[in-house]
């Protein structure tokens, strides 16, 4: 028997699981986003819940009792339990940076590529697919490759190379495609479902915000229980952002903590689709947008996951705020001057918004502050090719140097 519904975000109806249910036939694959509910009441009852034990470097799969997909595959236990760094930054003391940098594929995306993949294997499906501009696909890839199933992967044609690698390498079908992240999304979507295969879509597919999630558990149990004032975030298609605010307000909800933080998306000023439908207010609505950015993993004009992204973040007393590409190269090179972190350029969007906050008075330097890196920066280093400025230099000349 599941461990779980599906509930509609927006009109409410409930569904049993089911293979093939992805969303809400009543309001579409996007007013229709589903959400997992969990039997809460009874999670309470788990040991590791009523005792709070957990440890902090395992395995996202300790959370097992709020997941739909039990251990499956070997990799399972290298996804998750990555590092949750304290930085004095910006004029405030100990800003928590969770860095998923460090899981198999070098993205955060790994938490919800596990979940596909075991639910895929549970339902017996030969084949897995989706759309991306990188680090899903190169996230399904990686953590797919030694299962038998096969991996179709529909990318557009301007994929960074250090992403396409990683599908190469890792044996994926890879179409790269002629057109806009958003183009390829929905005729992969087409295609993939016509097919029968097994959908890795994050804001199709109810169960990879699940694997998303985990990353908000992890953050409460590394920081010992105590909840930031402020999370921080890149948004693209809104998925991300979307799993740290259930994963939080799940914890509150099975009695583990008292608090949800305010949660604010960071998106580019040349393609804020989120920011523009969550700034004209409810009833929030779809959105197509043209536009363009240095941080392809935040590139979305189409949001999927809209709906959920701009419901959770009201309710969490968050918001949304831009950068622009020049912001967000700063914040590249800063971040790592500052921490040696080297953040793909999606990834490094939450300290430029940290430090625009701070000169804007909107956050303080006596508010606590999570920044969520999702992704490393090896994945992309055609965004910082104009930052490195290292000349070459003759042994000759450099003795001189040294005299």
């Amino acid at each position: 028997m599941s461990n779980h519904i599906l509930r509609c975000i927006t009109c409410k109806k409930e569904f049993d699981p089911k293979p093939g249910l992805y969303y809400c036939v009543d309001c579409g694959y996007i007013m229709g986003t589903l959400e997992v509910i969990y039997d809460y009441e009874s999670i309470k009852k788990e040991s590791a819940v009523k005792e709070k034990k957990f440890d902090k470097k395992a395995s996202m799969y300790q959370f097992d009792f709020l997941l739909p997909a039990k251990l499956k595959s070997q990799l399972d236990e290298y996804v998750g339990g990555t590092p949750l760094y304290k930085f004095d930054l910006l004029g405030i003391k100990d800003v928590l940076i969770k860095y998923d940098g460090s899981n198999p594929s070098s993205s955060y995306k790994d938490r919800a590529s596990s979940i596909a993949i075991n639910r895929a294997l549970e339902e017996g499906n030969d084949t897995i697919f989706c759309a991306s501009t990188g680090n899903a696909a190169s996230s399904l890839a990686v953590l797919n490759a030694h299962t038998e199933m096969k991996t179709s992967i529909f990318v557009p044609a301007a994929i960074p190379a250090g992403k396409l690698a990683q599908l190469e390498i890792s044996g994926a079908e890879v179409f790269a495609v002629e057109g806009t992240y958003d183009e390829v999304y929905d005729l992969s979507l087409e295609l993939g479902l016509k097919k029968g295969w097994y959908c890795r879509h994050a804001a199709i597919n109810p169960y990879l915000l699940e694997g998303k999630k985990t990353g908000a558990f992890e953050i409460i149990i590394q920081n010992d229980f105590n909840i930031p004032d402020y999370i921080l975030v890149g948004v693209g298609d809104g998925t991300v952002i979307s799993s740290l605010y259930k994963g939080f307000w799940e914890f509150k909800e099975i009695g583990l903590t008292d608090k949800i933080p305010k949660i604010i998306g960071v998106q580019a000023e040349g393609i804020p689709a989120i920011k523009k439908v969550f700034d004209k207010g409810k009833p929030y609505s779809t959105i197509s947008i043209h536009g363009k950015t240095i941080a392809d993993s935040i590139s979305v004009g189409k949001p999927r996951d809209v709906i959920k992204a701009c419901t959770y973040i009201d309710a969490s007393g968050g918001f949304y705020i831009t950068l622009t590409d020049e912001e967000i190269l700063d914040s590249i090179t800063e971040l790592g001057k500052l921490t040696g972190i080297f953040a793909e350029p999606a990834g490094a969007v939450p300290y430029g918004g940290l430090k625009k906050l701070i000169y804007e008075e909107k956050i303080s330097k006596t508010d606590t502050v999570c920044l969520v890196i999702t992704g490393n920066g090896l994945k992309d280093i055609k965004a910082v090719e104009g930052v490195i400025r290292t000349e070459t230099i003759s042994t000759k000349d450099l003795e001189k140097r040294f005299k």
